[in-house]
């Protein structure tokens, strides 16, 4: 089993004639990701051609649905355009929206986060400024390579893209059940509690590593959670130990004031709650091989 996206997933890509997301179509084919379709209003009607493979371009994500069944939208749409590619996404009730891109104005994602909640949340949004969710041998929605890891028993919710893959290369002789990047915006879609909540109904996850990392407080908000939702063991790594105060690191979120928003404060907090929180990445996974191999 797989949390939220799986072998039986129709995926769409929105922007898939644009460059980013004409390539990173073709890498998910390769992955073996069932993607039936793109949306693009002003190529409605194109087929495109990914190596053999035929798609279709969709005037709108609800035609796309109508005609292909697909249940999940990755958006290749660059910031300009991604809230309304998103609220089309939304308006449609596709199950899942993946949002890949990378500068999207905070105001945006605020507007079509909040148009989601009104209209009853019938669509989950990862991302934006994520690199999208993979269950390894069933599907891979986004831009996680597809190659350094297998299925396996692990689930991962990670803030930063290139942790995400260090950790699914590092714990490769494991594997995971899936791998989800929720990217590292002051506002997104998807919050490590709910992978968390996801991971603890799965029966074929048996542990759970969190990626967080400087700023705002959503692992210590996540710490809250584990301590009474969580029975699953679970391993955290902070990236930004050694970040200044006061200074943004990379994400735009990750920055801190004071004592607020460090990795120390969100070590004590996670580990209060009886997570076991690596200073490295390898250190991390290290933690988590010795868990498994507990089991």
């Amino acid at each position: 089993m797989a949390v939220w996206l799986t072998e039986s997933s129709k995926v769409i890509v929105q922007g898939m004639t644009g460059a980013e997301g004409s390539k990173h179509t073709r890498r998910m084919l390769a992955a073996g990701t069932d993607v039936v379709g793109g949306v693009n209003p002003r190529k409605a009607g194109q087929q495109v051609d990914f190596d053999g493979t035929k798609l279709p371009v969709f005037a709108s994500v609800a035609e796309a649905m109508e005609q292909t069944g697909a249940d999940t939208t990755v958006i290749f749409v660059p910031p300009a355009g991604t809230k309304s590619a998103a609220v089309e996404a939304i308006d449609a009730q596709i199950p899942l929206a993946v949002v890949i891109t990378e500068g999207v104005p905070v105001h945006d994602t605020a507007a079509f986060w909040a148009h989601a909640q009104a209209t009853g949340n019938k669509t989950r949004i990862i991302g934006p400024n994520c690199p999208g969710i993979a269950s390894p041998g069933k599907s891979n929605a986004g831009i996680i390579p597809a190659d350094i890891t297998g299925p396996g028993k692990i689930g991962l919710v990670s803030k930063s893209g290139t942790l995400t893959y260090q950790m699914m290369y590092e714990l490769r002789d494991i594997g995971f059940s899936t791998c989800i990047g929720i990217g590292g915006d002051p506002v997104i879609g998807t919050t490590h509690i709910d992978a968390l909540a996801a991971f603890e109904a799965d029966p074929e996850t048996a542990a759970i590593v969190m990626i967080g990392e400087i700023g705002g407080d959503a692992e210590e908000r996540a710490a809250d959670f584990i301590r009474s939702n969580v029975r699953k063991p679970v391993v955290g790594y902070i990236a930004g130990f050694t970040a200044p105060p006061g200074k943004t690191m990379g994400h735009a979120g990750a920055i801190i004031s004071g004592s607020a928003g460090t990795a120390d404060a969100k070590k004590l907090a996670l580990e209060a709650v009886g997570v076991r929180v690596g200073k490295t990445p390898t250190e991390t996974a290290n933690l988590m091989r010795a868990l498994v191999n507990a089991l």
